[in-house]
């Protein structure tokens, strides 16, 4: 091989291309053909998707699931292999780690691999380049409209009612769930969406917070400043679907809809105990 050559292969876009091959797997690729997503002329969805982008989010994302979190998933049979559905998962670790690793079992589900569509926080936009980058990578904001015609879409949506109240819970309060929303259960009474409980153990080790630093989060526009490691630790991860649970009939009254959202709550109670009960160390 000569200079010239030798120098091709240091050149931006070789080193570009070499990461890509090593990140966008053959495997990776053969998961995204088998769960074809509608794009429009320039190749994205009505909420930001991009195919060939969000082949670079699971690459990367399979890497951390297999070999950093190495994630252990059991219950995938339960998800839907096509059609709307709620994925309702107990929230924590300060990061949304959570949200990526269920979207990776998900996508590479061998019971039939889906685009997973997580419900983000409304703050994530508001950083630079990150807003664009998720959604790319197919999550959306947590707008109840947003929800709803994308379950008209059939599309699979996964959720956290416990919202920042679960992410950013300090660790004295580990595996303890947060109030939740009611949002989602209206949704799937009204759209006839079958909910799958999740329950994430392993998370709340990830980025463990001692304390919130309110005054500093407010300062930032941000929901909470936890005081805690400054990336993700290394902790292993638990992750056990449930059975499809399914709410219809009518309901005027909020404290019959809350009977039903404490129905869900126990299901991931059940299923988190499942998984602190798999796990046999933290890292």
């Amino acid at each position: 091989m000569n200079l010239r050559e030798s120098l091709k292969l240091l050149s931006p876009d070789a080193l570009k291309e070499s990461l890509l091959s090593r990140v966008v797997t053959p495997e990776i690729d053969a998961w995204m053909a088998r769960m074809p997503k509608p794009v429009g002329s320039f190749g994205y969805d009505p909420w930001g998707y991009n195919e060939s982008q969000a082949k670079v989010g699971l690459g990367i994302a399979k890497l951390l699931y297999d070999h950093y979190f190495r994630v252990t998933s059991t219950g995938l049979e339960n998800i839907p292999a096509k059609g709307r559905v709620l994925l309702i998962a107990n929230h924590s670790g300060q990061l949304p780690m959570d949200g990526m690793m269920i979207s990776v079992a998900v996508a590479t589900n061998d019971h039939g691999p889906r685009v997973p569509r997580s419900m983000i926080e409304r703050f994530f936009p508001t950083v630079p380049w990150v807003g664009n980058l998720l959604a790319a990578w197919g999550s959306v904001i947590g707008d109840p409209l947003n929800a709803v015609k994308m379950l008209d879409a059939e599309e699979l949506l996964i959720v956290f009612p416990e919202g920042v109240r679960g992410s950013g819970k300090p660790y004295a309060k580990r595996y303890e769930l947060q109030r939740f929303g009611h949002g989602f259960m209206h949704m799937a009474m009204t759209q006839n969406v079958p909910i799958v409980p999740v329950g994430v153990v392993g998370c709340e080790e990830t980025m463990p917070s001692l304390l919130n630093f309110w005054p500093l989060a407010k300062l930032l526009g941000i929901p909470y400043f936890p005081i805690g490691p400054l990336m993700p630790l290394p902790a292993r991860v638990y992750l056990n679907f449930g059975k499809p649970m399914r709410f219809t009939g009518c309901v005027t009254r909020e404290d019959e809809v809350e009977q039903r959202v404490e129905e869900v709550k126990d299901a991931i109670r059940g299923l988190i105990d499942v998984g602190l009960k798999q796990r046999t160390q933290i890292f």
